[in-house]
């Protein structure tokens, strides 16, 4: 169950209304590295938390919480930005710089689809996708799939940060970024809490894989090179389970060969 408060989490105020930097900020809503991304990613990593997993349960949907009100932010921001731009100023979107023209403007779909506002899609205009999502249902693996989120999202804050210089922006930024700095953490200090982090699925037996190959660097070149001698050729795992190792070349399985397929499929090649 969620609740709503008709108060945005941070203040956003636009002081210089920028159509092409509305455009930059659907990234940070429908993108790769988006809110929409992370926050349904931490809710779907919740719902599929066991219940004597409580405490990291509710630490998932609490930031997922928090995310839904970054979106309300940019979308506010977005709006903002789209609305009571003078005629000069949405001239100066598509030819302010190199990097504007190439980006060609704001997108229409903001004023055709959505009367100059935002929209669940990325800079480009491609809608969210689902695909972006990282629920794995193993805690482990969720964590690590989080710190890369937020270091994604963290990395394209800063970037959208450098592209305006309305103070307003700048602020709204600053304190999102400073969310991606806590959220990095927390989950970096989640993942200490658990046994057993890696590798993941830690529960498998371990003695069930090849032994020959599960702490080996395997080189790809095709002359043999000599071990590099580099903490993931040589020295101790991080898991403490073994030792890390060097192979300079990689076992071989005979040549690749596909059985006939069926008839029906008419894949025979045409023969005179």
């Amino acid at each position: 169950m969620f609740f709503h408060e008709p108060e945005l989490q941070y203040e956003v105020t636009v002081e210089e209304p920028d159509p092409q930097f509305a455009k930059e900020l659907q990234q940070a809503i429908g993108g790769v590295e988006g809110e929409m991304r992370v926050a349904l990613q931490y809710l779907f990593q919740a719902w599929a938390t066991p219940a004597e997993h409580e405490e990291y349960r509710k630490l998932l949907m609490e930031t997922a919480t928090e995310e839904l009100g970054h979106i309300e932010m940019l979308a506010t921001a977005v709006t903002k930005n789209l609305r009571n731009a003078s005629e000069s100023e949405r001239e100066d979107a598509a030819q302010d710089d190199a990097m504007r023209m190439m980006m060609a403007g704001q997108s229409p779909r903001q004023i055709l689809s959505a009367g100059e506002s935002a929209m669940p899609v990325d800079s480009n205009g491609f809608p969210f996708n689902g695909n972006y999502v990282a629920a794995s249902g193993n805690l482990a693996a969720d964590m690590y799939a989080n710190v890369m989120a937020e270091s994604t999202g963290r990395l394209l804050a800063t970037r959208l940060w450098e592209r305006t210089d309305d103070p307003g922006m700048k602020d709204m930024l600053e304190y999102l970024i400073a969310r991606d700095t806590m959220h990095q953490n927390q989950w970096l200090a989640a993942l200490e809490t658990l046994e057993d982090p890696v590798p993941v699925p830690a529960s498998f037996q371990q003695e069930q894989e090849n032994q020959e190959f599960n702490y080996a660097f395997m080189s790809t070149r095709r002359d043999p090179p000599e071990d590099p001698d580099l903490p993931w050729t040589q020295g101790d795992a991080p898991d403490g389970s073994g030792e890390f190792s060097f192979l300079d070349e990689q076992p071989g399985g005979g040549t690749a060969s596909a059985p006939s397929p069926d008839p029906s499929v008419y894949d025979e090649p045409n023969r005179e």
